[in-house]
């Protein structure tokens, strides 16, 4: 058997440094003991959620860009052989939200940058920053081949489904959304495991990030791992952020046979 040990960490950059290194330094522990091939983390999980306001600050971006390339050096703590997260970066003075891939000591495989941008109240994403382009390619490792979703793109399974049939065996899905939301965005979870036929980890924020309109957004995890048929096979919670299983990669190899994935679109 092919198998892969995978771990959803919440964690909390919202409330302060010391609750962030607390979480950190639980994390490291748990996918110590847990052996983990593969660590999936939050949407920007090691700043402060810039876009809870729509106040642009681009010294404020500047400070996150820095946070996460100090955070991004101490991966090699975790032990683990993948990472999947997001980050803020910056090119020619355009603002991006990338998806990353990195190996255990924190080199970068591969990114992608975030498509689909919503902008709302504590959400105001297209304000703070540029629409990547549609580009959903599977990262292919010597531990699994995968995809990232990033967020709201996991509410078009167009490409949940491409990346299936591309090779995909497990999606990646970094998230930051309220509690108020948690079974929407795990019936969205079990809905692209089904189409894809793959493992699913969607990754949830924690923490105390408020809007403008000074009511708190409620990051309190919530996140899902689901196997290829769409059932739970574990989920997180504010008192246990973080949640590892065993997979089995064959059966998102052999899902790809099952129905509903062999049903031609074409």
């Amino acid at each position: 058997m092919s198998l892969l040990t995978a771990t959803a960490a919440d964690l909390d950059a919202d409330s302060g440094d010391d609750e962030l290194e607390g979480s950190w330094t639980a994390l490291v522990e748990h996918v110590r003991q847990h052996r983990s091939d593969l660590v999936v983390l939050p949407e920007m999980p090691f700043a402060p959620w810039l876009a809870a306001s729509s106040d642009v600050d681009p010294d404020r971006w500047g400070a996150a860009v820095d946070a996460h390339e100090r955070w991004f050096a101490r991966l090699g703590e975790l032990g683990t052989d993948l990472v999947v997260t997001t980050r803020p970066v910056v090119e020619r003075d355009q603002r991006y939200n990338e998806a990353v891939v990195l190996d255990g000591a924190g080199a970068v495989l591969a990114t992608r940058r975030k498509t689909y941008l919503p902008d709302e109240e504590g959400f105001r994403e297209a304000t703070w920053y540029a629409r990547g382009p549609v580009d959903f390619p599977v990262v292919r490792t010597p531990r699994v081949d995968l995809g990232v979703i990033v967020c709201t793109e996991l509410w078009y399974p167009e490409h949940a489904r491409a990346l299936g049939r591309a090779g995909a065996r497990v999606l990646a899905v970094p998230r930051a959304t309220p509690v108020s939301s948690v079974t929407r965005w795990e019936a969205g979870a079990r809905t692209a495991a089904s189409i894809a036929g793959a493992f699913v980890l969607s990754v949830n924020r924690a923490g105390a990030a408020t809007g403008d309109d000074g009511q708190p957004l409620g990051f309190l995890g919530g996140s899902t791992i689901v196997e290829p048929d769409g059932e739970v096979l574990a989920r997180t919670t504010p008192t246990s952020p973080f949640a590892t299983v065993t997979i089995d990669l064959e059966l998102a190899e052999s899902a790809r046979a099952t129905y509903p994935r062999y049903v031609l679109d074409a």
